[in-house]
C-alpha cells in the first residue's frame, strides 16, 4: 500500500507492518518497536544483523522523557538543545541513551545503550504523533547499500514487501550524526 495519511500509516504500524517514510535527509523503515515480528521483518527486508540495533525516532521529549532520567541536567540539556533548537537544513543529531528495561533488547542489539532522535521533520512528527509514541527508524535500503532518497528507489529495493507513507524527505543533505549523550563521543560524524 502507498498512501499520503499519517493516519493510515501510523494504523500500519500498529498492526504490525513495516512502513517506508521520508525522514531528515533519507527515506526510513519503521516499525512498533515493540512489535518483535515486525522488527525481525525489517532485519529480513535491510539483511542485517540484529547484534546492530537500531535508532527510535520520536515527535516529542515527551515520548522519551524516560530515557533522559539517567543523564545529568547538564548533559539532558544538550540533548534536548540539540533537538529543539535545529534548522529544517541543518543536519539532525541520534543520541546514545541509556536504556532501560522497557526497551526490548532486539531494538539495542549489542548495546547497552539505545539511539533516540526527536525529529522537526512535519510528517515524522505527525506521524509519531498519530502512533502515539517512539517508532523505529533505520535507512530504507538492503545492508550496504545506499539509502534510499525518494518512493521510488524505496519501491525498487522493497516492491510491495512493505507499506509506504509518500512524503517529502527534510531538508538535510545527510542522515543524522550519532553521539554519546554520557561521553560526548561522536559514533558517526
Amino acid at each position: 500500500m502507498i498512501t499520503t495519511s499519517v493516519a493510515e500509516a501510523a494504523q500500519c504500524l500498529k498492526q504490525g507492518h513495516v512502513l517506508a517514510y521520508p525522514t531528515e535527509a533519507v527515506w526510513g523503515l519503521g516499525c512498533d518497536p515493540f512489535n518483535e515480528q515486525a522488527f525481525l521483518e525489517i532485519l529480513r527486508l535491510k539483511q542485517r544483523p540484529i547484534e546492530k540495533g537500531v535508532i527510535l525516532l520520536a515527535a516529542q521529549i515527551a515520548q522519551v522523557e524516560p530515557l533522559l532520567k539517567p543523564l545529568t541536567a547538564e548533559m539532558r540539556q544538550q540533548v534536548i538543545d540539540s533537538w529543539s533548537h535545529r534548522s529544517p537544513t541543518e543536519r539532525a543529531t541520534t543520541w546514545l541513551l541509556p536504556a532501560g528495561n522497557h526497551i526490548p533488547a532486539w531494538i539495542k542489539g549489542n548495546h547497552p545503550k539505545v539511539a533516540v532522535r526527536v525529529t522537526t521533520h512535519p510528517l515524522c512528527v505527525a506521524l509519531c504523533n498519530a502512533f502515539n509514541g517512539f517508532i523505529v527508524s533505520t535507512s530504507a535500503n538492503p545492508a550496504g547499500g545506499n539509502p534510499a532518497r525518494s518512493l521510488q528507489e524505496a519501491s525498487q529495493y522493497f516492491s510491495s514487501q512493505l507499506d509506504y507513507l509518500n512524503g517529502d524527505l527534510g531538508l538535510s543533505k545527510e542522515p543524522s550524526r550519532i553521539m554519546d549523550a554520557e561521553t560526548g563521543e561522536v559514533i558517526r560524524a
